[in-house]
């Protein structure tokens, strides 16, 4: 059996308030535009979670309702404090709870990124996912049959993705 794992970075997040909380940021005009873009993307390659565990931070769940509207049938969302600048094994342990055959999560770096770079038997093709930009999204296959089966560098990078890609950039919205 195969089970795919999305792990989607949050979109580009804005700075405009220097005294909000962390926490509280919302997407700027580039990040919701870029979670539209990769919610189109993955419905498109038909890379549909049927579940999003998703940091409850406003930023991932601002990009979270600005994905699932492109699929079809919509994931299941899961909020999930343990995810908010979340480690490694944290992200880990949430997927390896599951038990459906496409998991979806949303979350911050460095973690989200870190468990991206571990998990691909080889890194993608792409000179962005060492470092794994805002709303970079990564499509990892296993031949597991359980979630709690898998382990680093046992799966097959199917795709990964940035805005940029999908959406292109100008000159003043270079990060």
């Amino acid at each position: 059996m195969t089970l795919r794992l999305i792990l989607i970075r949050h979109a580009k997040s804005s700075w405009g308030d220097p005294f909000a909380d962390d926490h509280g940021r919302v997407l700027n005009e580039r990040g919701r535009a870029s979670a539209t873009a990769v919610g189109q993307w993955l419905a498109a390659q038909n890379y549909v979670p049927d579940v999003i565990l998703c940091s409850d931070a406003e930023r991932t769940q601002e990009t979270a309702t600005l994905i699932i509207p492109a699929l079809a049938p919509a994931p299941r969302l899961r909020l999930s404090a343990r995810l908010y600048h979340a480690a490694p094994d944290t992200i880990l342990d949430l997927i390896r709870r599951q038990d459906v055959q496409t998991v979806g999560v949303i979350g911050h770096n460095p973690g989200i990124g870190m468990v991206a770079n571990g998990l691909v038997q080889e890194a993608a093709d792409h000179h962005r996912f060492s470092d794994y930009p805002t709303c970079a999204t990564t499509v990892i296959d296993f031949e597991v049959d359980k979630w709690r089966d898998i382990q680093p560098r046992t799966g097959r990078c199917a795709a990964f993705v940035v805005p940029r890609d999908l959406i292109g950039t100008s000159a003043q919205d270079i990060e």
